[in-house]
């Protein structure tokens, strides 16, 4: 709605601005598209974490792991070294203290040589040479079994392998080994600076992915909402083409359909006025000039004044049924609409139909037949039944040829009785036959009018029949007449207040 219609100052002015951009703060609070980025952007960040944490310390593991293969192999060969050059008999320490402080000072560690005594024979550190070692790893190494183990407080590979004789029988001695793994971890914190940077330029792109697809994925939408708000103010011919997934092209497709049938409900509406409008104009016209026509001549014949009344009466009883039908179909659209429900015998229901309707159906030279297969006995309410059931007969007499015919027959099963209305009269297009149930539509416009129909009889009967919980169903060829198949159940089941099912009967 406009605001400049209703806008008198400037302070009102400025209170809907304010008003509208309050709205429009909180519309974008609730934005699918705002949602939509933020859920994206927390699923890339957060998986891109995880996978920083598992793919740095899976480095992590791996070099350490490698570093401690390596020491353990090294261990394997100055053991070796040991054993054969007799180094605990004081022959070629040089050459092994030499070999040993080499490898310390390559893997940035310390290495020491233990004999059977516990005694320290080799410090590379040369702090601890001569002293005494029965540290747990120690022993376990004398007792031949190696260790390895990593330290993560002080950052350093703990190793432990014995010095066994060729013949693996005796344990000469032990040689621990000490590495710092601080050049591993100066490693992985460099890798996961760079992944730092790497992440950062991901989560950049993906909040710029993220905008794009929330609008890609939302622009649809907005298009649909925009033919909406234009649906508002009145346009019902705007269709939209959406394209896209399945589920975008659905939206669009029943939006249209939605669209159309409301387009034609407006058309029926407007044209509804105007008919109406008109059938309402016509009789209260006629009543008026034939009142002007007696008020303007002086000693009336009674016979004169007494056409004119009767004329008067027709108009009058037109105007009425016009007026009914408009207060029936009113009344049938409330959703509390009540049933009086009895058992009634649909058999003479729908003869009394016929009895009354045959005085009108002989001006036409139109027979009425009626076809009973068995006595029906149902639970519904009988003054609306009657009067979708008269609505039905009174068509196929209205539209039909003179000297046709109008059948009814009746059937029932176990669950239901079903009432056939068949006559022989002008049919109905099958363009139109899906359009005939709606209210105020009308497929021969001129006969209607000259009928006196108001297009709502088929509404009034529809909305009758449904409120039965029954169906309806039309069956017409053009030229070749038409069928009525009415369904109601021989029972008539009502929701209860409390949400269960109760059988009323009056």
């Amino acid at each position: 709605m406009s605001h400049g219609i209703y806008i008198q100052n400037g302070v009102l002015v400025i209170s809907s601005r304010t008003k509208k951009a309050k709205k429009k703060k909180n519309s974008f609070l609730y934005s699918m598209r705002l949602w939509l980025v933020v859920a994206l952007i927390a699923v890339t960040i957060s998986s891109l974490f995880i996978m920083r944490l598992v793919a740095l310390n899976n480095i992590e593991v791996q070099l350490r792991t490698r570093r401690g293969n390596e020491l353990s192999n090294y261990a394997l060969i100055l053991s070796n070294q040991i054993v054969r050059s007799n180094y605990f008999k004081g022959e070629n320490m040089e050459i092994v203290h030499a070999d040993m402080n080499q490898s310390a000072s390559m893997y940035n560690g310390r290495i020491l040589i233990i004999d059977n005594q516990y005694n320290i024979v080799k410090d590379t550190y040369s702090t601890l040479d001569g002293l005494t070692s029965i540290s747990q790893e120690t022993v376990q190494a004398m007792n031949g079994e190696s260790v390895k183990k990593y330290n993560k407080e002080d950052g350093m590979l703990e190793l432990a392998v014995p010095i066994t004789t060729e013949d693996k029988k005796e344990v000469l001695g032990v040689i621990l080994f000490y590495s710092s793994v601080l050049d591993i971890q100066r490693t992985c914190d460099s890798i996961g600076r760079s992944f730092n940077g790497i992440t950062t330029a991901l989560v950049g792109l993906c909040i710029l992915l993220s905008l794009v697809i929330a609008n890609f994925f939302t622009k649809p939408l907005k298009r649909v909402a925009n033919s909406i708000d234009r649906m508002v103010e009145g346009h019902f011919d705007e269709e939209i083409h959406l394209r896209g997934f399945s589920e975008i092209r659905m939206i669009s497709d029943s939006f249209n359909t939605m669209l159309g049938k409301m387009q034609k409900v407006e058309n029926s509406r407007q044209e509804f006025v105007s008919n109406v409008s008109h059938e309402l104009k016509t009789p209260i016209t006629s009543i008026k000039v034939l009142a002007d026509s007696l008020n303007m001549q002086e000693n009336v014949p009674n016979e004169v004044y007494k056409e004119f009344m009767q004329d008067i009466v027709v108009e009058i009883d037109r105007e009425n049924q016009i007026i009914n039908d408009l207060l029936a179909l009113v009344k049938m659209d409330k959703s509390v609409a009540e049933l009086n429900i009895s058992a009634i015998n649909v058999n003479d229901t729908l003869e009394m139909i016929l009895k009354r309707l045959r005085p009108i159906a002989a001006k036409r030279n139109i027979e009425l037949v009626f076809e009973s297969f068995r006595q029906v006995t149902a639970e519904c309410d009988e003054v609306k039944l009657n009067l979708a059931f008269t609505n039905l007969v009174e068509n196929g007499i209205k539209y039909n040829v003179a000297g046709g015919w109008v059948k009814v027959s009746l059937d029932a099963d176990h669950k239901y009785f079903y009432v056939k209305v068949t006559d022989s009269g002008i049919g109905i297009p099958k363009e139109y036959q899906d359009q005939i149930f709606e209210r105020f539509y009308r497929v021969d416009k001129a006969r209607s009018r000259e009928t006196g129909g108001t297009g709502l009889g088929l509404a009034i009967t529809k909305n009758i029949i449904l409120m039965h919980d029954g169906a309806i169903k039309v069956f017409s060829k053009e030229d070749e007449g038409s069928t009525f198949v009415v369904r109601i159940p021989l029972k008539h089941i009502q929701e209860g207040l409390n949400g269960g099912v109760k059988n009323e009967k009056n």
